[in-house]
């Protein structure tokens, strides 16, 4: 079974983050007022739309008393469904032009709870001590919360069909070189005795480009001047996705069933090893995760729900079955 984690409690600055851009160059009240025409024009396209399709069925309706299709209701037929697809295709770039401004609203308003990022020096080490900085504990219970929210607001990636998934979108990894940003959520192999790593849950607090290493901290880990840190070269982190898959569209961005993966154990902050027992069917479904446990005959645990946010794997972490 999964080793419980000592600490329990965390720091009230573990509320869900996204990267954002600057904020000086965004506004949620601007944001709002966009994403309020954009849904304007959102309706006009559907009644445009409506119309369309509305056309098309009274010319097939008009299309039944002929014996045989003349050229004339080919022609019309032709042009209606045209002009169909395109209101479609103007809508569905609405849609994901709308999604994005939520995303980023959302994103905005994550970063206001926290009151902003600590600033950092040239080195890539907060100014603030940690004593300074410490934030006010709270529940287990509250952080368990905040990271399942965290997981249902993760973006959906709402690309077109002809277009590939980006890097950190489902099971999509990283470019080569890619440096996470502070704030970013990882998962991280830390030292937990002589003899064991384990795979946590972390935030990146900086990025040394002298060392290449980051300073983790661990989000659930109370140390005595504050969160618990780690100082970690990159190869002992390993970002998590960015946005979700859509399965109806990008499935090939999902793991695949009976993948071996490591996933958040429910109710904790620790990755385990475990195998995929099932994929989402729809972008609310989580993945069902059978996490190796040798308590059950068969040596894994009954599967578990995990969301697409906290499931990784690379080749370095694969195990023969």
């Amino acid at each position: 079974m999964p080793r419980k984690r000592q600490s329990q409690t965390v720091s009230a600055t573990s509320v869900p983050n996204a990267i954002i851009p600057p904020s000086g160059n965004y506004s949620i009240p601007t944001l709002l007022r966009e994403l309020h025409s954009l849904i304007h024009q959102l309706q006009d396209e559907r009644t445009r739309g409506a119309n369309s399709l509305l056309n098309i069925r009274k010319t097939h309706d008009r299309m039944k008393s002929e014996q045989r299709v003349s050229m004339y209701f080919k022609q019309k037929l032709r042009g209606l469904y045209t002009s169909a697809q395109a209101d479609a295709k103007i809508e569905a770039d609405l849609i994901r032009k709308a999604l994005d401004k939520i995303a980023l609203i959302n994103a905005l308003k994550s970063d206001k709870k926290q009151g902003g990022r600590t600033p950092t020096n040239q080195s890539g080490h907060n100014e603030e001590s940690s004593i300074s900085r410490k934030p006010a504990p709270v529940r287990k219970s509250v952080l368990m919360s905040i990271l399942q929210q965290e997981a249902a607001d993760l973006p959906i990636w709402n690309g077109k069909l002809s277009e590939s998934p980006p890097p950190l979108c489902g099971c999509i990894p990283a470019e080569s070189g890619y440096v996470a940003k502070p704030g970013d959520k990882v998962a991280a192999k830390v030292k937990v005795d002589a003899d064991e790593d384990q795979w946590i849950l972390g935030e990146v607090a900086s990025h040394s480009t002298f060392s290449n290493k980051y300073e983790i901290e661990d989000i659930d880990g109370e140390g005595k001047h504050g969160k618990e840190r780690y100082q970690l070269p990159c190869r002992r982190t390993t970002p998590l996705p960015k946005y979700k898959a859509n399965p109806s569209t990008h499935p090939q961005a999902l793991y695949q069933k009976h993948q071996q993966v490591y996933a958040l154990y429910p109710q904790t902050t620790c990755f385990y090893f475990g195998v995929v027992h099932s994929r989402p069917s729809t972008i609310d479904e989580e993945y069902l995760v059978s996490f190796e446990d040798p308590s059950y005959e068969h040596g894994y645990s009954p599967p578990l729900p995990v969301p697409q946010r906290y499931i990784f794997t690379t080749k370095a972490h694969q195990r023969k079955k």
